[in-house]
C-alpha cells in the first residue's frame, strides 16, 4: 500500500499522511460518538488536579467505534508496509483528542515540541522516569482541517533522525533529566488534511498539538502503534530508530549506502 518513494519519505521526514485510509461511514460513527461524548459526559478519567492531560471522552478509549478506526480499516495494513507483516499488534485502546479553540483575540503560541514517555510530574509520570512503550503514531482526523494554526497534529522533520544522532552521543539515560533540546534541522509542520485521512509518525519524532485558533473544534484520534517486539527492544530503538521498522530495510540500507 506503500510505495517506495513514501517510504523514503517517511526515513527522511519522520512521518507520512495517507489520504482517505479511513471510510466516511466510519469516521462519521466516531465523531457522532466523540461529540456525544462531550455534550453528555464531559471531563472524567484522570486526575485533573495532578494531571494536566485531563480529558474528555474517556469512556471511549476502548469502544469498538474508536478502535474500528484503525482494526477494522485499511491503517494496520499500512502500518505494516514498514514495520513488517504481522509485527503491529492489534489496538486495544485509542484515544480521540479535540482541541478546542482559544480565547477570541488571543494570539497562537508557538508550538513546543516533546518525545513521549518522559516524566514531568504533571503528565501521570513523576520526574526522572522515562518509558518507550510503543513504535509509531497513528493520527486519523475525523473532520477537515484544511488549514494551519488549527491545532493540527504538528511534526518537526527529520528530528527523528537528530535525537537518534544525539542519544548516541550523549545516551538515552539523559531523558531521566527532561525533555531535551537540540538544534533540529528543520521547523515545525502543522499537517493538514481531510477526514479520514491517516498521518504515519515515527515515535522518536519530535511531535505536539497545535495551537487551534479557528473557530472550530479539531477531531482526531490517535493510537499508538507497538511492534509485537516493543517490550524486548526497549530502549535499544532510542539509538537504532529502524531497529522495530524491517519493511524499510531497502530504504535504510541505500540511504546508508548513499551516504
Amino acid at each position: 500500500m506503500l510505495s517506495l518513494a513514501q517510504k523514503r519519505e517517511f526515513h527522511e521526514q519522520g512521518f507520512i499522511k495517507v489520504s482517505g485510509a479511513v471510510p466516511k461511514v466510519m469516521f462519521d460513527t466516531a465523531l457522532r460518538a466523540v461529540n456525544h461524548s462531550i455534550g453528555s459526559v464531559g471531563l472524567g478519567g484522570e486526575d485533573m488536579e495532578n494531571n494536566r492531560s485531563a480529558f474528555f471522552r474517556a469512556e471511549l478509549l476502548e469502544a469498538p467505534v474508536i478502535l474500528d478506526l484503525f482494526n477494522r480499516t485499511p491503517v494496520i495494513d499500512i502500518a505494516e508496509e514498514p514495520m513488517g507483516k504481522g509485527n503491529v499488534l492489534p489496538m486495544v485502546t485509542a484515544k480521540p483528542y479535540p482541541r478546542f479553540p482559544l480565547p477570541p483575540g488571543e494570539d497562537s503560541p508557538e508550538p513546543r515540541g516533546h518525545i513521549d514517555g518522559i516524566g514531568s510530574g504533571t503528565n501521570g509520570m513523576a520526574k526522572g522516569v522515562y518509558r518507550r512503550r510503543f513504535t509509531a503514531f497513528a493520527v486519523v482526523y475525523l473532520a477537515d482541517l484544511l488549514e494551519a494554526n488549527a491545532g493540527n497534529f504538528t511534526v518537526w522533520p527529520k528530528s527523528h533522525r537528530a535525537y537518534q544522532d544525539y542519544f548516541k552521543e550523549v545516551g538515552h539515560e539523559v531523558l531521566a533529566n527532561g525533555m531535551p533540546r537540540i538544534e533540529l534541522p528543520e521547523g515545525p509542520v502543522m499537517v493538514t488534511g481531510k477526514a479520514g485521512d491517516l498521518i504515519l509518525a515515527h515515535r522518536q519524532v519530535l511531535h505536539t498539538g497545535g495551537p487551534n485558533a479557528s473557530p472550530n473544534v479539531r477531531h482526531a484520534v490517535i493510537a499508538r502503534l507497538r511492534h509485537k517486539d516493543v517490550a524486548e527492544i526497549n530502549y535499544d530503538a532510542y539509538t537504532d530508530i529502524w531497529r522495530e521498522w524491517p519493511g524499510m530495510s531497502e530504504v535504510v540500507l541505500g540511504q546508508a549506502e548513499a551516504g
